[in-house]
């Protein structure tokens, strides 16, 4: 597809037009140029970058992200076979979540997964318990919940005392201890995850003082980590993807660089997703019909919150385009929307378009990640296809 016609947004427009909507088109060049980007500023370093797989499970995604060397940061069992499918190392694989069930735990074991990101005294039991019948011994991480405030959607918001995940600091040296007791468990490290859509460095600021005051905490104890994991929650630019289409890598990397104080021979590992995936990919859609109310002008799409829900769960922003109006010149106001029979299904309202008619294509920006991953098949509905461009 190198030869295709670009828009003056940077799309393939022969793909864009040819293929049936609803599609996701991903952009591979720019998820290359994203890979590329956290290799250069993580050398040298004694770093290690998995990608969440939660963001997007795309097989063609997740074998050009296997190809740079990435772990995979996982939150099933299915995320688990996709990545070994893949190609992705066992080794560099963690897998966390508050409620891995017993298959997936031994699927793990059966692999010899990098690490069990380990949430609760019943899991840590019970991963215990089943590596000793598979005559195994399970590499861990306790996930701490260091009770920071990432400002973001609470919905998003993973390191507060109110949210599921993750052991309090005050009960982490029980944990600690009894993870170091148990015959089958090898406990690698500490892992932190604060949340998503992070846009601002001082949560990260703040979680690197809580790890280096438990370090020292633990050194005086004579008790030593492999592994420093702060999971990921990097966020991008959804106002202006155009303009900013890789997140910020260095100043992300650059805040641990001077924040964090690792110890000789540790290594520091983050969970990145939206940060990788999310900005090279777009919902495409076409206008069903235009309908004009008493107050608001609708633009009805093919595509729905079952498509991308972000908008629905979240109330999340999206960047709208035309791809398609020969009428750049007149800017209308509408409200996006889909088909679904929910007054949720609402791309965006008050947006800012060119004249827009009935078969126009939208696309509907920075939805690479949580798009085609969380999309469903609710109204009976298909999901989306997905199409790549290659230009380089």
């Amino acid at each position: 597809m190198g030869n295709s016609t670009l828009n003056h947004y940077g799309f393939a427009m022969d793909i864009v037009q040819q293929t049936p909507t609803p599609f996701y088109y991903y952009d591979i060049d720019l998820l290359r140029d994203t890979l590329q980007a956290i290799r250069q500023h993580t050398a040298g370093f004694p770093y290690r970058v998995h990608y969440a797989v939660k963001a997007n499970g795309n097989p063609r995604i997740l074998n050009e992200i296997a190809t740079y060397g990435l772990g995979a940061d996982l939150v099933s069992g299915g995320e688990m076979q996709a990545a070994l499918k893949a190609h992705f190392d066992p080794k560099g694989m963690n897998y966390s979540g508050v409620g891995k069930t017993d298959w997936e735990i031994k699927l793990g074991l059966e692999h010899d997964l990098g690490c069990f990101n380990v949430e609760s005294i019943p899991e840590l039991e019970v991963i215990n318990q089943l590596a000793g019948q598979m005559g195994k011994r399970a590499n861990i991480a306790i996930r701490v919940n260091p009770d920071i405030d990432a400002h973001t959607h609470k919905y998003i918001t993973t390191g507060t005392a109110d949210n599921k995940f993750g052991i309090g600091t005050e009960a982490l040296d029980q944990v600690v201890d009894l993870a170091l007791s148990m015959p089958n468990i090898n406990l690698r490290g500490l892992h932190f995850h604060i949340g998503s859509q992070i846009t601002l460095m001082e949560p990260y600021v703040m979680l690197c003082d809580t790890i280096n005051r438990l370090q020292e905490h633990y050194a005086q104890r004579d008790i030593h980590f492999e592994i420093i994991n702060v999971g990921g929650g990097l966020g991008v630019d959804y106002t202006d993807p155009d303009n900013h289409p890789i997140a910020d890598l260095k100043q992300y990397f650059d805040t641990f660089k001077q924040h964090i104080s690792l110890k000789p021979g540790q290594e520091l590992h983050f969970e990145l997703g939206r940060a990788i995936v999310c900005q090279c990919g777009s919902l495409i859609a076409r206008v069903v019909f235009v309908k004009q109310s008493r107050n608001r002008k609708f633009a009805i799409l093919d595509a729905g919150m079952t498509d991308l829900i972000r908008p629905a769960l979240y109330e999340a922003h999206h960047m709208i385009q035309n791809l398609t109006s020969s009428k750049i010149e007149h800017i209308d106001t509408y409200d996006v929307v889909g088909p679904v029979c929910e007054s949720s299904d609402v791309f965006g309202r008050d947006c800012h378009l060119p004249l827009t008619q009935r078969g126009d294509l939208i696309a509907i920006r920075s939805a690479g990640a949580y798009g085609e991953s969380m999309a469903s098949r609710y109204n009976m509905r298909a999901l989306p296809q997905a199409v790549f461009c290659t230009r380089r």
